[in-house]
């Protein structure tokens, strides 16, 4: 189900100079944040619980989700290449799939990591703040890369879509309308980092069983959609 040639060839895309600014950007941005904040009021476990879950969880994993997962294969889609790859021996599930590996992989590194980092440097990882909200967003990245590379697979305007969805659904109504938040991936992720961190340091609406359950399926669901779209596209391409 996994293919070195193609994840290699993605690696490349993802990584290049254009996308790259952007994947090291926010990190590096949530980094700088957390040092002037720690320097400016010191260790807070509220103050740290809010900045990783106002800005790492709901600003910066979804739009790095968007980067991976949309530049996956949506680039590839616009530039007519992937008729090259599609005309090779390789079976259409295992380039999703592929793709989908690399995605999160990237999406991870770039997010989970960070978040990390930034926790340390807000509290210590008082409350276990730091490693529930990594987690969070390691768990997020891959409904997030699925999310956004299936976008990449039915729209051309994967990246507009992509942030329309990122800072209008899971940064807005996702952090502001109680509504909202039964169905967006930042609260699903939240449940994890709830159980993980200290009683009362994190908290979110949808509760642990359920949100395991709406990962899972959403990531599945999104997977083999993004696999369907890329049959089509090799029938109409072979046409």
């Amino acid at each position: 189900m996994y293919n070195r040639t193609v994840a290699r060839l993605t690696y490349r895309g993802l990584l290049g100079r254009r996308r790259a600014f952007i994947l090291f950007a926010l990190p590096a941005l949530l980094l700088v944040i957390s040092v002037v904040i720690r320097v400016l009021t010191g260790a807070d476990d509220d103050t740290a619980a809010n900045v990783l879950g106002g800005f790492a969880l709901a600003t910066m994993v979804p739009l790095i989700g968007v980067v991976a997962g949309t530049g996956a294969i949506g680039p590839e889609i616009d530039d007519g290449s992937v008729v090259y790859l599609l005309s090779k021996p390789v079976k259409r599930p295992t380039i999703i799939f592929t793709k989908l590996v690399v995605a999160v992989g990237v999406t991870a590194a770039f997010s989970a990591v960070p978040t990390l980092i930034a926790g340390f440097i807000l509290n210590g990882n008082s409350q276990q703040i730091a490693v529930a909200y990594a987690v969070a967003a390691a768990v997020a990245s891959v409904a997030y890369s699925a999310i956004f590379l299936l976008l990449g697979t039915v729209t051309r305007h994967a990246v507009v879509a992509g942030l329309v969805y990122a800072l209008v659904w899971e940064t807005l109504f996702g952090s502001l309308i109680s509504g909202a938040r039964t169905l967006s991936v930042q609260q699903w992720s939240l449940a994890l980092a709830q159980k993980i961190g200290a009683e009362g340091a994190i908290t979110s609406d949808v509760g642990l069983p359920l949100a395991l359950v709406l990962l899972i399926g959403v990531t599945t669901l999104a997977t083999w959609y993004a696999g369907q779209k890329l049959r089509t596209l090799t029938l109409a391409g072979e046409e």
